[in-house]
């Protein structure tokens, strides 16, 4: 079991910036992937950005060249650098992995509140 502690999430104004970091404890060493979800209110979940164990990353394209996602392996950690932020990027941001020796094992975080205001 993989345990997940998001934290960073704040209010912003558009333009703003924020750094959403989480950090993982338990079995670190089956995690396999590690990504960031983001759900806004009566909407679905949805993948912002996903990094592979082996540093390969993909981003959503409503993000893309505004967020980052990066990763350290050592520290089982996962950040997510949000730049120009905009309103339609307030939602609850969920920290993820897949853990296990085949990464059937999902993981989620409690979530940290993004709220980009004018």
């Amino acid at each position: 079991q993989v345990q997940l502690v998001e934290s960073g999430g704040a209010l912003v104004q558009p333009g703003g910036s924020l750094r959403l970091s989480c950090a993982a404890s338990g079995k670190i060493f089956e995690i396999k992937s590690m990504s960031w979800f983001r759900q806004a209110p009566g909407k679905q979940r949805e993948l912002v950005a996903s990094s592979s164990r082996l540093g390969s990353t993909t981003v959503a394209d409503s993000v893309r060249g505004r967020f980052t996602i990066s990763r350290d392996n050592a520290k089982a950690t996962v950040a997510l650098q949000m730049n120009n932020l905009k309103p339609e990027d307030t939602a609850v941001y969920y920290c993820h992995a897949r853990s296990g020796a085949d990464g059937a094992v999902v993981n989620w975080g409690q979530g940290t509140q993004v709220t980009v205001y004018s």
